[in-house]
């Protein structure tokens, strides 16, 4: 089977995604080709596109959180949304794309691939078997127009309001995030550490602001300190992702600080995690599932308006993690009820009940049924 993965770079969670998607495609056999579609136009505007929405959520969340409520408020206008017109001017790169390359299926674990897709599909360009997969716990704006066959979805218990903003019910595969190998491996804390090269005597906190390094992570250094000098055995490791000024700005503030571990980008965020005692993080669809897959002890931070709201929500109302408005004695409050082995223990029982770690392989299950079926619709040649 040939399967397309288009995906964007605006935050790391929705490649992360078409990754693990690939990942368990390419063990079974199969052939990928993971795109981002804007750079059919130019790896100039791919670029933009990514880096236009890291740079306002990093510098001004309020403001993402007041587009996305536009969009919100867009969506209960009849007719097509204003992204739903920009995306289509990449109709004819993509068309001539996929005539100059067959596939069985297209994947698509972002809104603005499928998009394209959908303007394509209601131009009556005729497509291959197209699957959209959500990466947040909420049905995001503009995802009623985008056409596709099926619709991957995180729960069945977000059905009905996919099912509100006009999915077909029977478009909707309540399948789940999918996560990539390294967090379907086996968790043993003690391999990780030894691999990250931290000492086993010591209880670690990860701190992260995803892969943008967004949220609020200097308030919350300056209010777990707090907790650290009090306990020694403890340490924070925190993880900047691609925001190298924050990086920067936090090496040289805490390069004298022993408890501190400052990080960019990380190929180990896997294994951090096993390592840790307890996460803190902003609530992105897929980090929140890759800490719930491996059952670790989630504490949702500086939510950024808009769908991680919804995501903290979900987890929170389950039991899956603890949600902390603003740093401060919140924070310090949830830190310490980590302390309760029971709280925990139900925390992680809750997680492992709510979140399927096999989202990846259904996903493939769900791409090889629809090319078998492709195939033999396909009449016979002579």
């Amino acid at each position: 089977m040939e399967a397309l993965i288009l995906s964007c770079s605006t935050g790391g969670g929705h490649n992360a995604a078409g990754k693990a998607v690939a990942q368990a495609l390419e063990s079974r056999g199969h052939h990928v080709t993971i795109m981002d579609p804007y750079q059919l136009a130019s790896d100039g505007l791919a670029l933009t596109v990514g880096n236009m929405y890291i740079k306002l959520v990093q510098k001004a969340p309020r403001l993402f959180g007041f587009v996305y409520f536009l969009g919100s408020m867009v969506r209960r206008i009849p007719g097509h949304s204003p992204v739903y017109w920009i995306n289509g001017k990449m109709t004819d790169r993509m068309e001539e794309y996929l005539q100059q390359h067959s596939f069985d299926v297209i994947i698509m674990p972002h809104i603005f691939p499928a998009e394209i897709l959908g303007h394509m599909k209601n131009s009556g360009i005729t497509l291959p078997a197209t699957i959209f997969v959500a990466t947040d716990y909420a049905c995001i704006p503009f995802t009623e127009e985008t056409a596709c066959d099926y619709y991957v979805i995180p729960s069945p218990e977000l059905k009905e309001e996919f099912c509100g903003r006009g999915i077909p019910e029977e478009k909707i595969m309540p399948l789940g995030i999918p996560v990539r190998d390294e967090f379907l491996q086996e968790k043993d804390r003690d391999r990780a550490l030894k691999k990250l090269n931290l000492p086993k005597d010591k209880r670690y906190f990860l701190l992260s602001g995803g892969s943008i390094g967004a949220g609020k992570i200097a308030s919350s250094i300056r209010c777990l300190r707090r907790y650290l000098e009090k306990n020694r055995d403890c340490r924070l490791v925190v993880i900047c992702g691609n925001n190298l000024r924050l990086y920067r700005r936090l090496t040289k503030k805490y390069k004298l600080d022993e408890q501190l571990l400052i990080l960019q980008s990380t190929p180990y965020i896997a294994d951090y995690m096993k390592a840790c005692d307890a996460f803190l993080s902003k609530p992105g669809g897929l980090s929140s599932t890759e800490a719930a897959v491996l059952e670790i002890p989630l504490v949702h931070i500086s939510p950024i308006p808009g769908c991680e709201k919804k995501n903290a929500a979900f987890f929170a109302k389950r039991g899956m993690s603890v949600p902390v408005a603003k740093p401060g004695k919140e924070l310090l409050k949830a830190i310490e009820g980590l302390k309760d082995a029971q709280a925990v223990e139900r925390m992680r029982e809750n997680q492992g009940r709510f979140i399927s770690p096999r989202a990846s392989e259904e996903i493939c299950r769900l791409a090889e049924s629809l090319a078998k079926e492709s195939a033999e619709e396909e009449p016979a040649t002579v």
